[in-house]
């Protein structure tokens, strides 16, 4: 009998605790975000799909770019290569078996010539080639604008091992020796 009466205080207790308190019909949280237009949201992902199908995406950033001035003298090296190899490279004892002007070239269009040159000296075995970025003062009185760009791509791409300006002869601060990874073919040495 006492559970009843303890059954019975529980219930008129939830029932007073609960008056005035109007029940939820429906069942659906709403969190204050306006609801998602599905139209909209299709349109928005078909206009990605078509965009992403014309960019080229080739690894190679923007969005800093280390300034260099117009005599500076560039040098680099990825984790793990030989100082040694480094050397020679500035000395010009590793010759280069594929050359490369970017002069008078956009931003864009030196970004894609660089890309491709590199690929397909990857693709043929080179070890070396040069880079001519040139060091023109700009109009605006700013940094060489393709030799910043080239210093900073050349430091993103998988395929380089290090780079370094190259001797006068071979254009001096306006260019680079850059030593590039190899696969390696059956029965060549180093």
């Amino acid at each position: 009998m006492q559970d009843n009466a303890h059954k019975d205080d529980e219930t008129s207790l939830f029932a007073q605790e609960m008056r005035g308190v109007k029940r939820i019909q429906d069942d659906r949280a709403d969190t204050g975000k306006p609801r998602t237009d599905l139209k909209q949201l299709a349109t928005r992902r078909q206009n990605a799909t078509v965009r992403a199908a014309n960019v080229k995406v080739d690894g190679l950033s923007d969005q800093f770019i280390i300034d260099v001035g117009a005599e500076d003298e560039l040098h680099w090296a990825r984790d793990g290569v030989q100082e040694g190899q480094m050397r020679k490279l500035k000395q010009g004892q590793i010759g280069f078996e594929g050359s490369l002007d970017l002069h008078g070239m956009t931003v864009e269009k030196a970004r894609e010539t660089l890309w491709d040159f590199i690929a397909e000296a990857t693709r043929f075995e080179v070890r070396c080639v040069r880079v001519t970025h040139g060091k023109a003062a700009r109009l605006d009185g700013k940094r060489p604008l393709i030799k910043s760009h080239v210093n900073t791509w050349l430091r993103q791409h998988p395929q380089v091992l290090g780079f370094t300006s190259c001797l006068p002869k071979h254009g001096g601060t306006g260019a680079v020796y850059v030593m590039l990874r190899r696969t390696m073919l059956e029965g060549r040495d180093e």
